[in-house]
């Protein structure tokens, strides 16, 4: 088990239970945030080394100022319709990765991964 701390960020409250659930799995700890403000806000207060965001929650200027805010922070974007131009947009904007939201296993594993390269 991991022992980061994960934040997350979910338009839909049922796919942001989904997700929590099968990170906290492999995670210390995961916290949902009902915000991009909360979210900013546990971050810090959590010391997340993860943030799976959901691009229909915010855009990629959160994406832009999370990145500048809190630069160690990988961030995960998710979307129930991702796509290459997406992923490409949101990695422009400095997210680590990008999955569909729907892929659980594909978020553990872009989590994973990237919270390990900037630990």
């Amino acid at each position: 088990m991991q022992t980061l701390t994960i934040v997350v960020l979910q338009s839909d409250p049922t796919i942001a239970q989904t997700i929590a659930g099968v990170l906290s799995d492999h995670f210390h700890s995961v916290h949902v945030a009902r915000s991009v403000r909360e979210l900013r806000s546990a971050v810090p207060r959590f010391r997340a080394g993860a943030a799976i965001l959901d691009m229909e929650a915010s855009g990629l200027s959160e994406v832009e100022g999370l990145h500048r805010e809190f630069p160690q922070l990988a961030i995960v974007c998710t979307h129930r319709v991702a796509d290459e131009e997406m992923w490409a947009s949101a990695l422009n904007a400095g997210a680590s990765d990008m999955c569909p939201a729907s892929d659980t296993l594909g978020i553990v594993r872009s989590a994973m991964r990237n919270a390990e390269r900037v630990a």
